[in-house]
């Protein structure tokens, strides 16, 4: 599965396992310097498919969301991608982009060595890289779960 070949597809996910599951495939398709932002209503999925992603780079820790920490760092031991950190951004608790000034944010996601995952992206606006995978997630029903991928603008 190629970044291109994600663009545009609507995927359908029944189950956390199955969020997971696209989540990890996904990142067959990341390369440094990838910026994966985020959008969607609380409890539509997108935690548990970055939880998904991570696996797929090889990372052994447990994910969960850095809502109150705002970022965590993980290191990536695939010395083939040249990858060196992995960041899982949220930013549900930010009020405005002044709360965000002063995280190192803007380092993080231009480090060209880094692979960025930023959930609640809209909060970042003038701070978001034009070149980007937007990913959106839309909860159907209790379980079901519809997710696009999208290039950013």
């Amino acid at each position: 599965m190629k970044k291109n070949s994600l663009i545009g597809k609507v995927f359908i996910t029944n189950n956390f396992e199955e969020t997971q599951r696209l989540g990890k495939n996904f990142a067959k398709n990341l390369r440094a310097g990838d910026v994966v932002a985020l959008y969607g209503d609380l409890g539509s999925g997108k935690t548990t498919f970055v939880q998904g992603l991570a696996e797929g780079l090889g990372i052994k820790n447990r994910i969960i969301s850095p809502t109150f920490v705002i970022v965590r760092k993980y290191r990536i031991m695939n010395h083939e991608l040249r990858i060196m950190d992995f960041y899982h951004i949220d930013l549900y608790r930010t009020e405005s982009e002044k709360d965000i000034e002063g995280l190192g944010i803007e380092e993080i996601i231009n480090n060209k060595n880094n692979i960025v995952v930023i959930e609640w992206a809209e909060k970042l606006k003038n701070y978001l890289p034009k070149k980007r995978i937007d990913a959106y997630f839309f909860y159907e029903k209790e379980n079901e779960r519809k997710i696009n991928f999208s290039l950013g603008f």
